[in-house]
C-alpha cells in the first residue's frame, strides 16, 4: 500500500520538474514527466515499451475496443510498441495532471535477466495484452522517488542510475507482471514473436502486408501469429497496419502539409478513395475536414506517454 507522504512527495518532485504543460524529458535518458492543467479529448499516439505512474489527476487509454483508467496508486504497462489513443480525464490549473514515464530499455533488460533466477518469477501469463493497469507497489514507486532525486545531483546519474533502473527491472519481474515482462523479453515467447511482428509492420507499414511472410519471419503459423496478435495488441496485423498507415497520413498533411492523395499514397494507399473512406472512419470526418479543424500541436501529432 503507498503511504501518502510517499504520493505527496511524488507530486512535489514532479511539479518541480514540469514548469509547463507538455512532456519533459531528463538528464535521464530512460525518464521523463508530463503535465497538462486541463481534460483533453482522446488523441492518437504512439506507446512504447514503459511503465507510467499517474500521481495527480487522472487518465484514460483505449487500445482496440479496450479502455484502461489509471490515477494515483495505479501502473500502467506497456510490453510493445504500438498505437493507442490516450486523454487526460482529470486535471485543473491548481491541481494538474501529473506523471512520471519510465522507458523500459529491452536490450538492457536482456541483459539483466542473464544474470537472473527466471524461478523467482510467477506462473505463465494467461491475459497477453500489451498493455495493462494494476496498483502499484510501494518499493517500485521508492525506486522511481530515488531516480528523480538524482536530478539534484547530476554527477552521480552516470554511477546510480543503472543501478536504480536495475532495481526497478526487479521489482517489475518479481511483481504480479513479471511473467508478463518476460513474455515481451524471451526469444521464444509468444508476446517476443508478436513484438517483433509489430516491430516489422511499423518499420514497414507502407509495404503490402502478406500474412504468411510475416508469420514466418517470426516463427509462427499465420493462424497462431492472428491469435496471439490480437491478444496481445486487441487489433489484427491488418488493423494494426491501418492505425499506422492512418497515424503516418495525418501527421504527413498536418506537419507536412502534405494533400491528402499525396499523404494516402506515401503511407502505402494505392487507391484516392480507398483512403478517404477508411480515414472519415477511422477519425470521424474527410482527411480535409480533420486538417482544417485541428490546430497543430504536440498533442497527438508526437509518442508520448
Amino acid at each position: 500500500m503507498i503511504h501518502q507522504e510517499q504520493w505527496q512527495q511524488l507530486v512535489a518532485m514532479i511539479a518541480r520538474h514540469t514548469p509547463e504543460d507538455g512532456r519533459h524529458f531528463s538528464p535521464i535518458d530512460f525518464l521523463s514527466f508530463g503535465r497538462s492543467s486541463k481534460p483533453t479529448s482522446l488523441s492518437h499516439i504512439a506507446t512504447w515499451a514503459s511503465f507510467a505512474l499517474v500521481a495527480q489527476g487522472q487518465k484514460a487509454l483505449r487500445m482496440g475496443d479496450d479502455v484502461m483508467h489509471y490515477g494515483p496508486g495505479d501502473l500502467l504497462l506497456v510490453t510493445l510498441d504500438m498505437p493507442v489513443q490516450s486523454c487526460v480525464v482529470q486535471a485543473t490549473e491548481e491541481k494538474p495532471n501529473l506523471g512520471v514515464g519510465i522507458t523500459i530499455n529491452e536490450t538492457r533488460l536482456m541483459h539483466y535477466l542473464e544474470h537472473f533466477p527466471l524461478q523467482q518469477i510467477g506462473a505463465t501469463v494467461t491475459n497477453e495484452r500489451g498493455i495493462t493497469v494494476h496498483k502499484v507497489a510501494t518499493p517500485l514507486v521508492d525506486a522511481v522517488i530515488r531516480l528523480i532525486e538524482l536530478l539534484d545531483q547530476p554527477q552521480d546519474i552516470p554511477a546510480l542510475a543503472p543501478l536504480i533502473e536495475q532495481e526497478i527491472f526487479y521489482r517489475l519481474l518479481t511483481g504480479p507482471e513479471g511473467p508478463r515482462i518476460l513474455n515481451m523479453a524471451l526469444t521464444e515467447r509468444p508476446g517476443n514473436k508478436v513484438a517483433r511482428a509489430a516491430r516489422w509492420l511499423r518499420e514497414n507499414f507502407h509495404q503490402p502486408l502478406k500474412m504468411d511472410q510475416l508469420a514466418s519471419s517470426v516463427g509462427m503459423s499465420i493462424s497462431s501469429l492472428h491469435h496471439h496478435f490480437k491478444s496481445v495488441t486487441a487489433m489484427t496485423p491488418m488493423q494494426y497496419q491501418k492505425q499506422l498507415r492512418l497515424n503516418e497520413a495525418r501527421r504527413l498533411m498536418l506537419i507536412d502539409k502534405l494533400d491528402a492523395g499525396t499523404a494516402g499514397y506515401r503511407v502505402g494507399y494505392q487507391s484516392a478513395s480507398q483512403f478517404s473512406r477508411e480515414y472519415s472512419r477511422f477519425y470521424g470526418q474527410s482527411p480535409a475536414r480533420d486538417v482544417r479543424m485541428v490546430a497543430v500541436g504536440p498533442e497527438g501529432l508526437t509518442p508520448q506517454q
